[in-house]
C-alpha cells in the first residue's frame, strides 16, 4: 500500500524536529537577553559616567558605573532561583517568556531614564533599578532556557543544552556592535545625547522578534 502525502511523519523525525525548535528559540531568546545585558556594560564603560554620574571626577565616575553595572550580576542568583520555581510549578515556556518580556521592559526603559542635569541623583537611582531588574531576568531566562532543551531529549542532553550558550557571545557581538554602528555615525555630543538611547530602544523591536 502506498504511504499518503499527509501521513505522520516517524516519531524519531518528529521529534528531532521539535528539538531543533525548541533549540533555535532558545537561542534567539537567550541572545536577546544577553544583548540587553552586555549592551549595558558597555554603555557604563562610555557613557554612563558621562550622563548620569556628572558631578563625580572621571574616574570616581567610571567606578561608580561600573557599580551599577556589578549590581545585575548580584540580581541573577535571585532571579534564577525566583524562576526556577515558578517554572517548576506552571511550565518552562510560560516562564521563558515573562523573563523575556521584563528584560525587555526594563531595558527599553533605561532609554528613557534622564541624565542627571534633568533629575539628579535620582538618574543614577533609576538606572541601578533598572539594572537590577534586567540582572533578575537573566538569571530566571539564562537557565529555563538550557533546562527546556535538556529536558526535551534526555538522551542527549549535554548536546542540546550546549547550544543555548551561543547566546551569551552572539549577544555581546550584537550590543556592542550596535552601539559602534551609531557612535561612528553620529558626533560625540549627539552620541551622549540621544544617540545611545536607540541602542537600548531597540530592545523593544527585539523583545518582538523574541515574544
Amino acid at each position: 500500500m502506498t504511504e499518503s502525502p499527509t501521513s505522520t511523519p516517524p516519531a524519531s523525525e518528529s521529534a528531532g524536529d521539535s528539538v531543533w525548535r525548541v533549540v533555535g528559540a532558545s537561542m534567539v531568546g537567550t541572545t536577546l537577553e544577553w544583548y540587553d545585558f552586555f549592551l549595558y556594560g558597555t554603555a557604563a564603560a562610555v557613557v554612563f559616567p558621562k550622563v548620569f554620574f556628572v558631578k563625580s571626577d572621571p574616574l570616581t565616575a567610571t567606578l561608580l558605573s561600573f557599580l551599577t553595572y556589578a549590581l545585575g550580576f548580584a540580581a541573577r542568583p535571585v532571579g534564577g532561583v525566583v524562576f526556577g520555581h515558578i517554572g517548576d510549578r506552571v511550565g518552562r515556556k510560560k516562564t521563558l517568556m515573562v523573563s523575556l518580556v521584563i528584560m525587555g521592559i526594563a531595558t527599553t526603559g533605561m532609554a528613557f531614564v534622564p541624565g542627571y542635569t534633568s533629575i539628579g541623583a535620582w538618574a543614577p537611582v533609576l538606572l541601578t533599578t533598572l539594572r537590577m531588574v534586567q540582572g533578575f531576568a537573566l538569571g530566571g531566562e539564562w537557565g529555563g532556557s538550557v533546562l527546556i532543551v535538556a529536558e526535551r531529549d534526555k538522551t542527549r542532553r549535554g548536546f542540546w543544552a550546549s547550544w543555548p550558550q551561543a547566546g551569551a557571545p552572539l549577544g555581546l557581538v550584537l550590543g556592542t556592535g550596535v552601539l559602534i554602528l551609531l557612535s561612528q555615525n553620529m558626533s560625540d555630543k549627539s552620541f551622549l545625547d540621544w544617540g545611545w538611547r536607540v541602542s537600548f530602544g531597540l530592545s523593544a523591536v527585539l523583545l518582538v522578534v523574541g515574544v
